[in-house]
């Protein structure tokens, strides 16, 4: 047990080369289930859930950011990592620029860097219409570059249509 425990210990996370902040991720060695590198992965994140703290980073926002890594990590191009994120219910409020935030909660919204990062890594971010609508969080509040969809359920389906495979944690 002691050994394992410092074969853990001796292993750092890192994050990078796509996005750089956030997203560490475990190098894994001898992998057994080999990755296929000249797949194209496509992976939309269902994003409904928030931490309570206003100062936290959605952990399921920052999977999108480890998914990316862990590929780019492992010799998978950019060009074959497709990503959407659909956000929507509690995690509505991490759409929203800082200065909404601000207003809004008193603080500066702790996503906002982590989703501009990944929108500048080619991910797509798409806000539900209807959680714009019933949680108070009009398109002009949204961080620049967030898709406002009709639906979650409709953007989520579209996707999934286009060979998006649904990741939710």
């Amino acid at each position: 047990m002691i050994f394992g425990t410092q074969c853990l210990n001796a292993q750092n996370k890192s994050s990078g080369p796509i996005i750089t902040d956030f997203g560490q991720v475990w190098k894994i060695e001898n992998q057994d289930y080999t990755l296929d590198t000249s797949k194209t992965f496509k992976a939309v994140f269902d994003i409904m859930t928030s931490p309570d703290d206003l100062n936290q980073v959605n952990p399921s926002i920052e999977t999108a950011a480890r998914f990316l890594n862990m590929h780019g990590q492992n010799g998978i191009p950019l060009e074959q990592l497709k990503v959407a994120l659909v956000v929507h219910n509690k995690a509505s409020k991490d759409v929203i620029s800082s200065d909404a935030y601000q207003k809004k909660f008193g603080t500066k919204n702790p996503n906002e860097a982590l989703l501009k990062a990944l929108m500048a890594a080619n991910a797509d971010v798409i806000f539900c219409g209807q959680s714009s609508v019933s949680r108070g969080v009009p398109k002009e509040e949204l961080i620049d570059g967030v898709q406002l969809s009709l639906s979650a359920m409709t953007a989520l389906i579209q996707l999934q249509d286009d060979n998006y495979r649904l990741i939710k944690f």
